[in-house]
């Protein structure tokens, strides 16, 4: 078994950790990935080696994900048939916590990645709080599964996974949300271990950036938010156009909606789900305009409820936009990706809540060369 350790600017833990996971497991390969830490940090990874570890990296930082996938395609080569267990460089992670994954992995199938989900109590950060709890939040209507910790770095995968994991777009903090949200529909499942809740000065080591590394993590999910906008400005005016032209809430409701789900289908398919160009524009195409149906029968049921209840007319229709925004969301994410798997051959599995995500910050991309 690998323990991967990406590593961007780590402190005096890192070789401790190394140390204390040889000590309990000796059959261990600790790889740990300098991902352009720079000089100043060259006595750390020399003391991680000393302790065992072997160390690759690059000069510049190139983001976790990236550092991730080297350390990945660096486990293929040089140790075929291994799976691989990452775990962060700055002691939040316990060695008795990563062997547990570890274990888990030994027994379970090649195609079930498992996650060290933490418990979230004690004293957590109210950032880590808030952050989780709108991932999770976001991760159930993206994905359909009620997943507690969709931001821990501590995951675990057999030696099949990884050739896919090396597939998986993003090079940064959204690296490891989007290896969560195409698992199930690659035919992967996921299962969790409960580990120990550890936030070391207040998280103070992370070197994740609010408002900026944010943005990636939730980037096609605010993709859609300004498609679906754009959509239900189209969809509203032809709906009041139409409406005083024909005097009709039928004529109204589906001709506005067949204009404006045009234009969403076409910008929602190039560039919100983007992992969906593997599907046939056809083949996408008859799976949107079903959602449409199911949809507009819907938006109408809804619009004529309310305004039955006495709710004036565009305020009947954009209060119904608004409840649908949703479902449309996470039934997109499917029709649009490629067709869905059996149930069977992926899922999700889940206990426990969730942790902070980061360690890293973003930079420039430069091309690999790792031995």
């Amino acid at each position: 078994m690998i323990v991967l350790i990406p590593a961007y600017e780590p402190d005096d833990a890192l070789p401790g950790l190394v140390a204390g996971l040889l000590s309990a497991d000796p059959r261990l390969v600790v790889l740990v990935v300098d991902d352009g830490s720079g000089d100043g940090f060259s006595p750390v990874f020399d003391a991680a080696r000393r302790a065992g570890a072997t160390v690759i990296g690059y000069p510049r930082n190139r983001g976790k994900g990236q550092a991730l996938k080297t350390g990945f395609g660096y486990a293929e080569r040089h140790h075929p048939g291994e799976g691989v267990v990452c775990a962060d460089s700055d002691g939040q992670h316990a060695a008795p916590d990563i062997l547990a994954v570890a274990g888990r992995v030994r027994a379970a199938d090649d195609r079930t990645m498992v996650l060290g989900e933490r418990s979230f109590d004690g004293d957590v950060p109210a950032r880590s709080r808030l952050g989780n709890a709108l991932t999770r939040t976001l991760f159930r209507s993206a994905a359909g599964g009620d997943l507690h910790d969709t931001q821990t770095g501590l995951r675990g995968y057999p030696a099949r996974l990884l050739p896919w994991l090396r597939s998986v777009r993003g090079d940064r903090y959204e690296y490891e949300l989007n290896v969560l949200l195409r698992a199930g529909r690659a035919g992967h499942r996921i299962e969790s271990v409960g580990i120990s809740t550890i936030y070391l000065r207040g998280n103070s080591s992370s070197h994740f950036r609010p408002l900026v590394d944010s943005f990636r993590v939730y980037a096609p999910l605010l993709r859609f938010a300004l498609s679906s906008l754009a959509a239900s400005g189209v969809d509203l005016a032809a709906f009041v156009a139409l409406g005083l032209l024909t005097d009709s809430l039928v004529l109204a409701v589906v001709g506005a909606r067949l204009l404006s789900s045009s234009v969403n289908f076409l910008v929602n398919h190039r560039l919100v789900f983007t992992t969906g160009r593997r599907t046939p524009l056809t083949a996408a195409a008859r799976r949107y305009f079903a959602l449409v149906v199911a949809l507009l029968a819907a938006n109408y049921a809804v619009i004529l409820l309310l305004t039955d209840l006495g709710v004036p007319e565009v305020a009947a229709k954009i209060l119904t936009e608004a409840l649908l925004f949703v479902t449309s969301f996470a039934v997109q994410r499917r029709f649009l990706g490629g067709p869905a798997h059996d149930p069977r051959c992926g899922g999700t599995q889940h206990r426990h809540r969730s942790r902070p995500h980061g360690r890293y910050r973003p930079s420039h991309r430069i091309p690999e060369n790792i031995p």
